[in-house]
């Protein structure tokens, strides 16, 4: 069920219009649209991770998912603002150098607040892992303070009427794209790419315990090992891109992810092999930041300038539909199916988007 949490991942689309075209409140828009947003969503963002550290999940359940939800909903709502900063500062044939860098920054911060924060909680509990990771993520304004406004944001016309600018901020961006030759074929890829690695991804920590793994060797395993792997697959991806287009690298390295989901056969028959584990994730954090890279850039490609963050925000939520829907039922499959034709399913899962691209 805390699957759902994430469900801000798929809805930013909703309340990105807002982002992207009001001013940013307590007089911040003299910093820039995108720098004035990011300030305000970066504070509260380090406010909500140290309210989810003081929560008693014991005593509060209910208090304590309210309040990962609320860091879910300012997390996405980050990603919608950097997002539409990444894409209007740098050109088009700059786009694949700084997706590689961009998966580097996240396959970073996954290791902090993933295996990071499991190790830290060993030592200091729960509660003061979870207020260091609060601590990294309101260092998050003085980054954007570093940080220049993008030259190309288009300026709004604030003195519109309420009709011309809803219809601006919401109507306009949609008809845009859907006016787009194969728009709803590129729709369905989007929102099948990651949908084998969602129903993976979800159930890993379980799988891990089941096959008599401990908190530290999990750690140890998607920690440095896993982090190197992922650097060089994200830099191997966007070279990839440069190399031979955007369309060819996502079917590439679209196969070798799915190929990589063959690993947990080998985990399971393995009877719970640390060395099979640590082979697993490093190879497997290397295609998926392969695909990752080609992706995002994809995604980059497909939004108009006037439009970038509204447009960012849906196609990136369109893909992340099967991690916050589907992948909230891995358990109940994972039971109904074993271990085994579990992820034989992830493998099948992620077989139609490469049929459509």
């Amino acid at each position: 069920a805390t699957a759902s949490v994430g469900l801000a991942y798929v809805l930013k689309f909703l309340w990105s219009p807002v982002l992207d075209q009001a001013a940013p409140p307590l007089g911040l828009a003299r910093f820039g649209r995108r720098r004035g947003w990011l300030f305000v969503i970066q504070a509260l963002l380090a406010l909500a991770c140290l309210n989810l550290a003081l929560s008693d999940p014991a005593r509060h359940p209910a208090m304590l998912i309210a309040a990962a939800a609320l860091v879910a909903f300012l997390s996405a709502s980050q990603d919608v603002v950097v997002d539409a900063w990444r894409v209007e500062t740098f050109p088009e044939r700059m786009q694949g150098v700084a997706l590689a860098a961009y998966v580097w920054g996240y396959r970073i911060a996954l290791l902090v607040s993933g295996a990071g924060a499991i190790r830290l909680a060993s030592e200091i509990g729960w509660g003061g892992a979870l207020a260091a990771m609060a601590a990294l993520a309101g260092a998050g304004v003085l980054v954007t303070a570093a940080a220049t406004e993008p030259a190309g944001v288009l300026a709004r016309d604030t003195a519109a009427s309420f009709g011309v600018r809803l219809r601006t901020a919401v109507v306009d961006p949609f008809r845009d794209f859907l006016h787009r030759p194969a728009a709803l074929q590129i729709i369905a890829f989007v929102m099948l790419f990651k949908l084998g690695e969602a129903l993976a991804h979800t159930m890993a920590t379980p799988f891990y315990r089941a096959m008599g793994f401990d908190r530290n060797q999990v750690a140890y395993a998607t920690g440095i090992p896993g982090l190197v792997a992922s650097l060089l697959g994200a830099a191997a991806g966007g070279w990839l891109v440069i190399r031979i287009g955007t369309g060819r690298a996502l079917v590439i390295t679209g196969f070798v992810q799915m190929a990589s989901m063959g690993l947990y056969f080998a985990l399971a028959l393995s009877g719970g092999d640390w060395r099979i584990l640590l082979a697993k994730v490093m190879l497997e954090n290397l295609a998926e930041a392969m695909a990752d890279a080609a992706f995002l850039t994809y995604l980059s490609s497909l939004c108009s300038t006037a439009f970038t963050a509204t447009q960012y925000a849906l196609l990136s939520s369109l893909a992340a539909v099967g991690l916050r829907t589907v992948g909230g039922f891995s358990g109940v499959l994972a039971g109904a199916l074993g271990w085994t034709g579990f992820y034989a399913l992830t493998i099948l899962a992620a077989l139609p988007a490469m049929l459509i691209m």
